[in-house]
């Protein structure tokens, strides 16, 4: 059976590298011309990517200025989408303009929590009880316990749901910069090394008892946060709507109630149009994990007919994952998109948050009133006709 190159001893060296390339030539007749040609340093990749070969190449545009009125973000921003979707750029570009005419969107940082999910096992439901009260009891030495294994990560509660013998907690943490998935797990790992050692009472963990959702979206983490929970908000002249976006406001609302109904019978994670779209090309444009859309994408939206025909429109994301320190940040195209947007390293992630929930308010507004308008068949055969 064939077997990948590899080199124990410099496996991003160019030589262990161009021996991959020539095992895809060899084994499935692809020249890699493409995905072989790159200007990043493979030296920086070693915890990023393993058999690396080559690159793939996602084309980036940009969209704004967009005004963000946030208390993190607050100027004009130039925003780097990365997508192969036609018309998707264009269409967040539009709702930029129209939010930037009418002011700008306000955003709104609610709260910030990381979780990791440990499931308590024990013999009775009275002994798993006792130790839920327990748990309160020593919160101060367990949450010493997990903030030793790091620097930036701060354990604020335990959460906790008794069912049958069993407890699941969830340990919320703060995470500065990063998102913290790997650090909470290495944390919750020590604060439950320290529980088995010092409960008086035999007991069971498993780290994670899937209440953490990692990469799943849920109803829990919408409730009660995980990543950014962050609002973005605008008010619309109507007759602003009516000049930018073809459509009368009463229109607009009368579609919003339509499509809150569609939404429910869908049992869907949002009521918005299409969130993952922004999210997902910000994403990979500055190096989130972009599994985490699963989560991140889910959305409340929220909208008025003001008395004097203006239009009020918010969308609130309630588990936005996000880094402008580590994991795929700091690569070298990655990196470029986060500096553009005055994000890169310490102290930018609540600034990140603010642009992405301003960016997603856009691009609702603009898709939604392209389907009232019906613009939106239009669009996509003007813009998005890249057919072989």
């Amino acid at each position: 059976m064939p077997k990948i190159p590899r080199d124990r001893d410099d496996d991003y060296g160019a030589a262990a590298i161009k021996a991959r390339q020539d095992f895809v030539r060899e084994h499935t007749g692809s020249r890699v011309e493409h995905q072989a040609s790159y200007s990043l340093d493979p030296s920086t990749l070693p915890g990023n990517i393993e058999n690396f070969y080559g690159v793939a190449q996602v084309p980036i545009g940009l969209a704004g200025p967009l005004l963000v009125n946030g208390e993190h973000a607050t100027g004009e921003y130039f925003v780097p989408l990365a997508t192969t979707e036609g018309t998707l750029v264009a269409s967040y570009n539009r709702g930029m303009k129209l939010c930037r005419d009418a002011g700008g969107v306000t955003t709104t940082v609610l709260d910030d929590k990381m979780q990791r999910a440990p499931v308590f096992s024990f013999g009775s439901a009275r002994e798993a009880r006792d130790f839920r009260d327990w748990l309160d009891e020593h919160f101060e030495e367990i949450a010493a316990a997990a903030e030793t294994t790091t620097s930036t990560g701060k354990l604020v509660e335990i959460q906790k749901f008794s069912v049958s013998k069993l407890l699941y907690t969830r340990f919320n943490y703060t995470t500065g910069d990063a998102a913290g998935q790997n650090l909470t797990g290495k944390a919750t790992f020590a604060a439950c090394a320290w529980i088995k050692q010092n409960y008086p009472r035999e007991l069971h963990f498993l780290l994670e008892g899937q209440f953490a959702t990692d990469k799943k979206t849920s109803v829990v983490n919408m409730l009660h946060t995980r990543g950014k929970r962050v609002v973005a908000e605008i008010t619309l002249p109507a007759a602003l709507v009516e000049e930018q976006m073809h459509v009368s406001t009463d229109k607009l609302f009368s579609a919003r109630l339509k499509g809150q109904l569609g939404s429910i019978m869908s049992v869907t994670n949002n009521n918005g149009n299409h969130s993952a779209n922004g999210i997902t090309a910000l994403f990979i444009a500055t190096g989130q994990d972009v599994a985490n859309v699963a989560e991140s994408s889910a959305l409340y939206g929220f909208s008025e007919l003001l008395p004097n025909g203006d239009f009020y429109a918010s969308i609130t994301l309630p588990s936005l994952i996000i880094a402008t320190y580590g994991g795929g940040t700091g690569l070298a195209t990655q990196r470029e998109s986060l500096e553009i947007l005055g994000c890169y390293g310490a102290g930018g992630v609540y600034k990140l948050a603010e642009i992405i929930a301003a960016t997603v308010l856009a691009g609702e507004l603009s898709l939604g009133s392209a389907v009232v308008a019906e613009e939106w068949v239009q669009a996509h055969d003007d813009l998005g006709r890249n057919r072989p």
